[in-house]
C-alpha cells in the first residue's frame, strides 16, 4: 500500500484537496496516509465496499477504548449513547425510533413551512455586500430542526454555538482549547435537553422528542441519556452538514451562473462539494479487503470528497453538471450508517435554493469566497454576495 503525506491544515489543501485526492486515487483504492497514519479508501467503489461491509464499524473495539481524560468526560459520556457511534443492536433500536419520525410525510409537510422561512429570510437581505451563510445557510437548518424537535427558535444562536463548539473535536486543527470549548458545550446542551424532555414527558407535542418519548413509554426503554444524546446529535447533524452544503452549493451555483434548481442539481451540487470529507470505520475482524489486509483494532478512512469524484464512475468528474445522472453519490454515506436526515437535508437544499435563486435574481458574489480549516468537514469562512 502506497504511503502519501498531506497536511489536511495545509492552506492549499484547504481550499482545494481534490488535486490531493486525485493523486491519492491513482495509487489504488488504498492508500495510507502518513498525517493520520491510517489506511484511506478514495475510489467510489472500495468507499462504498467499506461502508456497507459489516466486518467494520463506528463503535470503537474494547481493546482499543482511549481512556477519557477528565476534561472531556461529559463530551465522551454524551458520544457514548450516540447512535452514531454505536453498532447493532443498540443502532437498530436507537435509529428505528428515529426513523419514525422521519417519516417521508413528516419531512414533506414541513415544505411549505420552509418556503416560508426561506422568504422571510430573504425578504430580511441588507441592500450592500453581506454574508449570505450567517444571513441564510445557517439560519434555515438549525430554525427547521428546531421546529421539527419542539425546541424554541430564539435559541437558534445557542444551538448553532453549541453544535459548532462539539464539532471541533472533529477537525484536525482540534486543540485544548477547542478541547474545553466542547465540553462546556456539551454540559451546556445536556443541560438544557433534560429540561426540554422533562417538560414534553408531562406535557407531550407533536414533535420529534415527545415521539422519542412516547416510543420509550411503549417499551421501547430509551434511558433519559440516550435521549440527549439523540436529540444532541440529530441538532449537530441535522444543520451542521445542511450549512456546508448550502454555503458549498451557492458557490457552485454563482461561479457558473446556473440558477434552475431541480433534484438532479441538487444531488450534483452535494456529489461535486460534500460537506463531510472523511468517514472513518474500525475493523472488527481480520479480513482482506481490495487486495490489503487488515487486522482487528485497524481504523481506516472512507474519502467521500474522493469517491465523489471518482472518474470510473462520474464522467469528467471535476465538472459541475447539473443533468448528470449516473450511480448515487456517497456524500450522505452508505450502509446502516446513512445519513437519517438526507430526505430533509435534501428538501432544505431544493426549497432554500430555489427560492434563493428566483427571489434574488441578481445574487451575485461580492467577494472569492474561501473555505475554512475544518477538516474532516469542507465549507466555506463565509459567503459575501450581493443580492440587489
Amino acid at each position: 500500500m502506497q504511503e502519501l503525506s498531506q497536511s489536511p491544515t495545509e492552506p492549499a489543501f484547504v481550499q482545494n484537496p481534490y488535486p490531493f485526492y486525485d493523486r491519492a486515487r491513482a495509487a489504488g483504492p488504498l492508500f495510507r496516509w502518513s498525517e493520520y497514519d491510517m489506511a484511506c479508501a478514495t475510489s467510489h467503489a472500495a468507499v462504498s465496499a467499506i461502508l456497507r461491509d459489516r466486518r467494520m464499524g463506528r463503535e470503537v473495539p474494547l481493546e482499543r477504548a482511549p481512556e477519557i481524560p477528565q476534561h472531556l468526560a461529559a463530551f465522551y459520556a454524551c458520544e457514548a449513547h450516540s447512535m452514531l457511534e454505536l453498532e447493532p443492536p443498540a443502532h437498530t433500536r436507537l435509529r428505528g425510533l428515529v426513523l419514525r419520525a422521519f417519516t417521508s410525510r413528516r419531512v414533506n409537510a414541513l415544505a411549505p413551512e420552509i418556503e416560508a422561512l426561506c422568504h422571510r429570510l430573504i425578504d430580511g437581505f441588507p441592500q450592500g455586500p453581506f454574508d449570505l451563510l450567517d444571513a441564510y445557510a445557517r439560519q434555515v437548518p438549525v430554525i427547521v430542526i428546531a421546529r421539527l424537535m419542539g425546541l424554541p427558535e430564539s435559541r437558534a444562536d445557542d444551538l448553532l454555538a453549541w453544535s459548532n463548539a462539539m464539532v471541533g473535536m472533529y477537525q484536525a486543527k482540534r486543540t485544548r482549547s477547542m478541547e474545553d470549548a466542547a465540553e462546556m458545550a456539551t454540559q451546556a446542551f445536556c443541560d438544557f435537553l433534560a429540561v426540554y424532555i422533562a417538560e414534553k414527558r408531562r406535557n407531550p407535542a407533536d414533535d420529534l422528542i415527545s415521539e422519542l418519548i412516547a416510543a420509550e413509554q411503549e417499551g421501547e426503554k430509551l434511558s433519559t441519556e440516550e435521549l440527549v444524546s439523540t436529540c444532541i446529535l440529530l441538532l449537530n447533524a441535522g444543520h451542521e452538514a445542511t450549512v456546508h452544503s448550502l454555503g458549498n452549493a451557492v458557490r457552485t451555483l454563482l461561479m457558473h451562473d446556473h440558477r434552475e434548481i431541480d433534484g438532479p442539481c441538487v444531488e450534483e451540487l452535494v456529489r461535486l462539494d460534500p460537506p463531510l470529507h472523511m468517514f472513518t470505520r474500525w475493523v472488527y475482524e481480520d479480513l482482506e479487503i481490495f487486495g490489503h489486509r487488515f487486522s482487528r483494532g485497524d481504523r481506516i478512512a472512507c474519502l467521500l470528497g474522493a469517491a465523489n469524484r471518482d472518474p470510473e464512475v462520474y464522467p469528467d468528474p471535476h465538472r459541475f453538471d447539473p443533468t448528470r445522472r449516473g450511480p448515487a453519490h456517497l456524500g450522505f454515506g452508505a450502509g446502516i450508517h446513512f445519513c437519517v436526515g438526507a430526505p430533509l437535508a435534501r428538501l432544505e437544499m431544493q426549497c432554500a435554493l430555489s427560492l434563493l435563486m428566483r427571489q434574488c435574481p441578481d445574487l451575485a458574489l461580492a467577494k472569492e469566497p474561501r473555505y475554512s480549516d475544518l477538516y474532516h468537514f469542507h465549507g466555506l469562512e463565509r459567503l459575501m454576495v450581493r443580492a440587489f
